[in-house]
């Protein structure tokens, strides 16, 4: 069986709580999560298919324990590897930096040699700036949540995610939805 890699990093605790419910709804089985504060670059070499989460803080900063794992993420080489990203944030309280980090996260992966899946419609989000939106597809580079303005719609957007990416990462396994 494939499994994937989940590396995530949270202050507040609302970044991990995404990633725990990545977790079961792709199953247990299948994702093991790491924080990325315990890590080091030798386990992103485990796996072929890696989920990565991270939040933006304040306008447009990397979550702590990101920004000090940075200078191993560039050094990492990610050909070969499909990634799935997600990011959360505040699209009302930092409206011009929303999801900066995550998008900040997508051009290191891709830099690496990554291929990245998992983009999502930027449908139904109101911001005014996003690192991580792109233009011509009007989409961000991964899964968008927003625990401080939006929390209602986050289970099913992440249920709505999990069924993407299960395909897009052409897995097998039993899919699970987590409750509303």
């Amino acid at each position: 069986m494939t499994k994937i890699g989940l590396f995530f990093g949270s202050d507040e605790g609302n970044t991990e709580s995404v990633a725990e419910k990545i977790q079961s709804c792709l199953g247990s089985d299948v994702v093991d999560i790491h924080d990325i504060a315990d890590v080091t670059q030798l386990e992103f070499d485990q796996y072929d298919k890696i989920i990565l989460g991270i939040s933006t803080w304040d306008f447009g900063q990397i979550q702590s324990d990101w920004e000090e794992f940075w200078p191993d993420l560039e050094a990492l080489d990610f050909s070969g590897k499909t990634i799935a990203l997600f990011g959360l944030g505040d699209q009302f309280g930092y409206g011009d930096f929303f999801l900066d980090a995550l998008g900040m996260l997508h051009d290191v992966c891709l830099d690496s040699g990554a291929h990245i899946i998992g983009h999502w419609s930027a449908e139904g989000y109101e911001f005014d700036a996003s690192k991580a939106y792109l233009e011509d597809e009007h989409c961000f580079v991964g899964l968008g949540i927003d625990e401080d303005q939006q929390e209602d719609l986050s289970t099913g957007r992440i249920n709505r995610w999990c069924q993407q990416i299960h395909q897009e990462f052409g897995l097998s396994t039993p899919l699970a939805t987590i409750a509303e």
